[in-house]
């Protein structure tokens, strides 16, 4: 039996957990996938923003005539595309894996799956280290999530993708079927379509992102059922086509994917992007005293701590919000816990209680954070809504764009901004003075009339929608 310090479970954001702080104290690193780093930088939002890239300038010769130009896309270079991104990634991901294997010395790195087998012990199983026994004083879980299939398509015996093995096509899709209506599946939609495929999209409910302010939603589904064929009310009933070993093959071979309407489309690849699930049911949870909630997270308090004592737990595994911006902030809070007393709550980091944001870097763009206008009306609050179209701002006239929008909810009589939403050319950047100013407490008048706006920038958009708001 190894006896540490402290165990981590998960090389993403609870890799950033060892630092100096942690010097006189042993540390073990277990990670069960052949790749160091997590999610984000092996198959989340570091490659699937590099893609992104890739397929928006493609986009942009394809818009270019409206603005007076002659340009033309004549094809996208997959392989390069590919080499470029993970060329980098890849390299990221083996330093990584090195330093933690040959740097400090009170750290070292396990390989393969860590199960609980008594409260604060570990057992390694399905790796290169399987076998081993831990015993740690303290233990994180970081341990992610994992793609939901379907098992309609799990069972089919049929090739598929998920968004951990999509990115790694050997050849770009000719049609590409995208099961799913959330996030993942539109910025999929964007990429593959900007690099030249031909995209459906099916969605079980009426519209796209249906978990987002209505405006967005209905606005996003209306604009996606022009750049794609969209089939809303759907699921899917059946697939055949070619039977492989498993997903990530096969993309020259005729997929037929058959609808629960009783149309069938037929394609060369599946993705199936219907969300993801958190991994604690893959820790032998009981045996340590862990707490599932019924969706499959570990239960844990404001300051990472999980039923079972000396547990912490943070990321995916543990919160709804599955967002690496989420996962370094409770990493941060559980680094600083670690160091300090498991029952002095008063003294305990607490993770940051302010509204979440997120964005999804789809065609067009979009940034949401707060309250919808419905979670807002539900919750009894007064409030007045604004929502400034793009097109009416003068970065918008050069943008020739009469879809954008920023929409912002506020609380009548205080103006305190209870939600912010935005459709359009860099949403991601464009939502952050409101996100700031929803976490200091900021009101929409202080933030519109408190500072200068670059004129003509598109943060007037924000700008004129928080002056239009009858508060």
């Amino acid at each position: 039996m190894r006896e540490v310090d402290l165990v981590v479970i998960g090389s993403g954001s609870g890799n950033s957990i060892a630092d100096e702080r942690f010097a006189d104290r042993s540390v073990a690193i277990i990670e069960r996938n052949p790749v160091f780093g997590g999610t984000c930088l092996n198959v989340g939002c570091i490659p699937t923003k590099m893609f992104v890239q890739a397929a928006n300038v493609a986009r942009s010769a394809t818009d270019a005539a409206r603005f007076g130009v002659d340009a033309q896309f004549t094809g996208a270079r997959w392989s390069d595309i590919v080499g470029r991104i993970f060329g980098r990634i890849d390299s990221i991901s083996r330093s990584g894996e090195q330093w933690r294997r040959s740097g400090a010395a009170n750290v070292s790195l396990i390989s393969g799956t860590a199960r609980f087998t008594a409260p604060l012990t570990l057992e390694i199983g399905d790796g290169p280290d399987a076998g081993t026994i831990v015993r740690a004083g303290q233990i994180v879980l970081a341990t992610g999530s994992r793609a939901i299939v379907p098992d309609v398509i799990a069972d089919s015996g049929v090739a598929f993708h998920t968004s951990d093995t999509i990115m790694r096509l050997p050849q770009l899709p000719r049609h590409l079927v995208i099961v799913g209506s959330g996030t993942i599946a539109a910025e999929f939609a964007n990429i593959f379509s900007g690099l030249g495929s031909r995209v459906t999209i099916i969605a079980r409910g009426d519209h796209l992102l249906r978990t987002m302010d209505r405006d967005i939603s209905d606005t996003f589904t209306r604009l996606a059922s022009k750049q794609w064929d969209v089939r809303l009310g759907c699921e899917v009933a059946g697939l055949t086509g070619p039977a492989l070993d498993g997903p990530g093959e096969g993309a020259d071979n005729a997929i037929a994917v058959a609808l629960s309407d009783g149309s069938t489309v037929t394609c060369d690849t599946v993705l199936v992007a219907v969300g993801r699930h958190p991994n604690g049911d893959h820790l032998g949870a009981e045996h340590g005293g862990v707490q599932l909630a019924p969706s499959g997270e570990v239960v844990v308090d404001r300051c990472g701590r999980t039923t079972a004592r000396n547990v912490w737990a943070l990321g995916d595994v543990a919160s709804e919000d599955q967002l690496k911006h989420v996962a370094n902030a409770q990493a941060r809070a559980v680094a600083d816990n670690l160091l300090r007393n498991w029952d002095d709550t008063a003294d305990l980091a607490a993770f940051p209680d302010v509204p979440i944001p997120r964005a999804v870097f789809t065609q067009p763009e979009i940034a949401t954070v707060g309250l919808t206008e419905g979670q807002a009306r539900d919750a009894g609050y007064d409030i007045a809504v604004k929502v400034q179209p793009l097109g009416a701002v003068a970065y918008g006239w050069a943008l020739e764009d009469s879809d954008g929008f920023c929409k912002v909810i506020a609380e009548r009589g205080t103006g305190r901004l209870l939600g912010a939403h935005i459709l359009g050319l860099a949403a991601s950047t464009v939502i952050q003075p409101l996100i700031q100013a929803m976490s200091f407490g900021q009101t929409a008048t202080e933030v519109a009339r408190g500072q200068y706006w670059i004129h003509p920038a598109l943060s007037e958009l924000v700008e004129n929608a928080l002056l239009g708001l009858d508060i």
